[in-house]
């Protein structure tokens, strides 16, 4: 299934840039060459129509086509914030903001990243998440009240960095 073709602008860090275009050129130069090599390897073993090896390579090959596919798309409709932007005054795309859970008191960390680069495991977080769509333009000292499904949650902005 292709990727839905949508030209609205997604924002990105430089950083978030780099690993996409590293991904891209990774699928195109090496990915490509070594499932080449592997349908070549499956059509040398004969009849194509109950060769598992083979099949197997054509579905690796039509994913990282549909990948490639896909990071294109996405870095033609990216707009990438500029570092010099980034402000410790006011949360903004690629700030790092220390939160205060005021339920439990525990501190937390996030990076606010585009929604492309979002992975909560690394503690970055979507600008078009909840807390993150609520922190956008906030200051320190400020509090955000966050929708969850177990309720509403209220953190304290206490510090915000690059």
């Amino acid at each position: 299934m292709a990727p839905r073709k949508n030209n609205e602008k997604k924002v990105i860090t430089y950083a978030g840039l780099q690993k996409l275009e590293e991904e891209l050129h990774d699928l195109k130069v090496n990915q490509r060459h070594d499932i080449a090599e592997k349908i070549k390897e499956a059509r040398e073993h004969g009849d194509l129509s109950e060769n598992a090896e083979y099949d197997a390579a054509k579905d690796e090959q039509r994913d990282i086509e549909a990948r490639i596919e896909e990071l294109e798309e996405i870095l033609k409709n990216v707009v990438v914030v500029d570092e010099d932007d980034i402000s410790s005054d006011k949360v903004s795309v690629g700030s790092v903001v220390k939160v205060v859970n005021e339920a439990n008191k525990q501190e937390y960390s996030y990076t606010i990243v585009g929604s492309t680069e979002a992975n909560f495991l690394q503690n970055k977080i979507s600008n078009e998440s909840p807390l993150g769509h609520e922190l956008m333009g906030c200051k320190v000292g400020e509090k955000v009240v966050v929708k969850a499904p177990a309720g509403e949650l209220t953190y304290t902005i206490v510090e915000i960095s690059k």
